[in-house]
């Protein structure tokens, strides 16, 4: 339904933000649509059956009602141009739109747990009839291709609050098949377990609100870019051959579709400075065409026709990794006094690393003394998620 949708409502050949943008509504339209019908049904089946968990899984539909109003303006807002207020967009407003539908998802589930204990106190016989089952069995189909075309979709486009809306809708197809197990069994043996499945259902929504929450959080506080997009990014640039090797690479998320990247990258001292910049420029031009990322990249000069300082690199080098594997030097430089020579270079450890900052300084400038008693090692030490 969504791709014959698509296909009457989206044109073909638009840019990707408007393309995304554009999915973001439709899914939204159609998520109301859908939700207000099987409230209405389930509003009457609760109404006609007397059950409680029924009508309120009725009320959990009205309000993913109200969670995809949130989506589709999310994704509006979202798909606004830059300003001078937001130089970098209003991509992160679609985070939020995801917060809010977890918000919710975290509401009704603490509702549908109050009113299931209340049910398990109080229990009262459930009338079921033909109508309230068939009304029940249509509402978990609707809400599982709900659940699949979300999914498939925030996948495809990369989109926590359409994640969390495929979240909520599976969430609601097990409190319906819940809430239908507990009609059949009333049915068919007189047991009054509505309350107790209504608990379990709750339970699974706060669960499933929790996880959507965390999903859409994560991004707003700050997360590190995915091995697979450092690496190529690390390909892309070293793919150039004027490109000795890079370090210091900072990824911004302002949004999907809106990354901005900062790296620098070593280039040879002795080559021409105009022929480097303009290497430079098509590097980024090429991040941005491929990659679709604004970049950044600062240029560092190293020595790499001193056969003396290229040897004391590789032999400190050596010795650093002695230290441990996943420490790496760059902007290595030395710098001959009159009474000792220093050794200049950043020392790059991962964020959890065992050691503090100056334990690892300390270790690195033994190890380069050891190496030749005139070597005094000037190190910096900077946390990386390369």
């Amino acid at each position: 339904m969504i791709s014959l949708l698509a296909r009457i409502f989206l044109k073909p050949g638009r840019p990707e933000a408007e393309l995304r943008k554009a999915y973001g509504i439709l899914c939204g339209a159609v998520g109301i649509g859908f939700n207000i019908l099987l409230f209405l049904g389930k509003f009457f089946a609760g109404t006609i059956s007397g059950s409680i968990a029924i009508t309120a899984d009725a009320f959990n539909n009205l309000s993913d009602a109200g969670s995809s109003f949130v989506t589709l303006l999310g994704f509006q807002l979202a798909g606004q141009k830059p300003d001078a207020g937001h130089p970098f967009g209003h991509g992160r407003i679609e985070y939020l739109s995801g917060l809010a539908v977890s918000m919710l998802i975290l509401l009704m589930g603490f509702e549908l747990m109050q009113s299931s204990v209340d049910k398990i106190l109080h229990p009262v016989p459930v009338d079921s009839s033909g109508l309230v089952l068939v009304i029940l069995c249509v509402s978990i189909l609707v809400k599982l291709y709900m659940a699949f075309y979300n999914r498939r979709l925030g996948k495809q486009l990369n989109s926590t609050a359409m994640q969390a809306t495929a979240m909520d809708s599976l969430s609601d197809s097990v409190a319906t098949t819940a809430v239908l197990a507990a009609t059949l069994v009333s049915r068919f043996t007189g047991l009054m377990i509505d309350g107790w499945c209504g608990l379990l259902v709750a339970l699974f929504i706060l669960w499933s609100g929790f996880h959507a929450a965390k999903d859409t959080i994560d991004p707003l506080l700050g997360t590190p870019p995915t091995h697979e997009f450092v690496e190529q990014i690390r390909d892309l640039v070293m793919a150039h051959p004027a490109i000795i090797g890079i370090h210091d690479l900072i990824v911004h998320d302002y949004g999907p579709g809106r990354i901005m990247i900062s790296l620098h990258a070593e280039v040879s001292a002795s080559e021409n400075v105009l022929a480097l910049h303009d290497e430079i420029d098509n590097v980024e031009n090429e991040l941005r065409a491929k990659l679709g990322c604004e970049a950044v990249i600062h240029m560092d000069p190293i020595v790499t026709d001193d056969g003396i300082t290229e040897e004391t690199r590789q032999r400190v080098a050596s010795l650093v990794h002695c230290i441990d594997d996943t420490i790496n030097i760059h902007d290595f430089r030395m710098v001959a006094g009159p009474t000792h020579t220093n050794v200049i270079f950043d020392a790059v450890v991962p964020f959890q690393f065992r050691l503090t900052d100056a334990e690892v300084e300390e270790k690195i400038r033994t190890a380069v003394r050891a190496l030749d008693g005139n070597y005094f090692a000037v190190v910096h030490v900077e946390r990386a998620y390369t």
